[in-house]
């Protein structure tokens, strides 16, 4: 398992149920289920993920998270993971709201478009690539790009209250400075 996914998964609380929105493959909730007593489910749209889900005995569901996650009863897991898939999604501020409300917690990490390298890049009149955005502009599959400062005014505007919130480069946690020191960003939050 990833250094990233490590310090995520050191976010949620042992014995959780826990919904993973985006699994992908389902690394991380069978990573939660082995070392963590972690019990739930994934989410996932993709045919081939799905297969390496139940192939890791990771419960799955497939679902478009456009469509939002009506099948889900308010408060129904003890975490709600989105991990890289804000960016993937057209309303995210309905996702996060929805995460918020079928969990008493979320967890969400994203690229942070403001890490200095991005900022150069930028400033050198070109679209950021790097190791967190490795896509060029045209063939990229994020549809919206955000900064550990953006996510923060946005839970403020949808009164979520933020328990934990670090950047990550190179698999380390950064706490000081992560809006432009961190290529990744993480938040915890719960509805205020």
């Amino acid at each position: 398992m990833t250094a990233v996914l490590e310090q995520i998964a050191a976010l949620v609380p042992p014995g959780s149920r826990v919904l993973d929105l985006g699994c992908g493959t389902g690394e991380l909730l069978a990573y939660l289920q082995q070392h963590r007593g972690c019990t739930g489910y994934g989410v996932e749209i993709d045919d081939a993920n799905l297969l390496a889900c139940v192939q890791r005995g990771v419960n799955a569901i497939q679902l478009n998270l456009e469509e939002g996650l009506s099948i889900f009863e308010d408060q129904s897991f003890d975490v709600v993971l989105q991990l890289e898939t804000l960016q993937h999604l057209r309303n995210t501020e309905l996702m996060l709201r929805e995460t918020a409300r079928v969990g008493r917690i979320g967890i969400v990490s994203f690229p942070n478009f403001a890490h200095w390298p991005n900022r150069l890049q930028v400033l050198m009149g070109r679209m950021p690539v790097t190791r967190v955005l490795p896509y060029q502009w045209y063939d990229t599959p994020n549809i919206r790009v955000g900064t550990y400062a953006d996510f923060e005014v946005l839970a403020q505007k949808n009164r979520l209250r933020i328990l934990d919130s670090f950047g990550i480069q190179n698999g380390q946690p950064v706490r000081r400075l992560p809006n432009l020191r961190a290529g990744m960003a993480v938040f915890k939050f719960e509805r205020g």
